[in-house]
């Protein structure tokens, strides 16, 4: 199915060629590649309004999730009944935050892939699935 990425900032350049290729690795090894997933990039204005909004925290943040399907468990997978219902939902990317948290080290647009923050991930959807998922990598840095 498709993956959409939006760019609805323009403070940070963003290559969408490389982060679609990463993108779809990881869909592929998450083995969701089969349902819709939408990427939208924005500054932090606006991820401070949506975190605002939906969260009740009037800060930018890194990433924002938003699940199509809102009564899954942690670790399950939706089980669509019709076509339009293959959708994992969208994640917004503060692309100006996480620029702005990279160390000199790092790899800016890897970062917009792995995230560097999968604990906030899972905290999020933790909070939207209820319960308590810990990063796969926990222990091992």
């Amino acid at each position: 199915m498709s993956l959409v990425i939006r760019n609805l900032q323009r403070l940070i350049p963003i290559r969408r060629v490389p982060l679609r290729k990463k993108m779809e690795i990881v869909r592929s090894i998450l083995g969701v590649e089969k349902f819709d997933l939408g990427i939208i990039c924005v500054d932090n204005k606006n991820i401070q309004h949506i975190n605002r909004i939906y969260r009740q925290k009037n800060v930018p943040t890194d990433v924002l999730s938003f699940p199509f399907h809102e009564n899954l468990k942690g670790g399950e997978f939706p089980q669509p009944d019709v076509p339009d219902d293959y959708n994992l939902g969208d994640i917004f990317l503060g692309v100006e935050y996480i620029f702005q948290q990279c160390k000199g080290s790092e790899d800016y647009y890897d970062i917009l892939t792995m995230f560097q923050k999968e604990k906030q991930v899972l905290e999020e959807l933790s909070r939207h699935t209820g319960t308590r998922l810990q990063p796969l990598s926990q222990g091992l840095f």
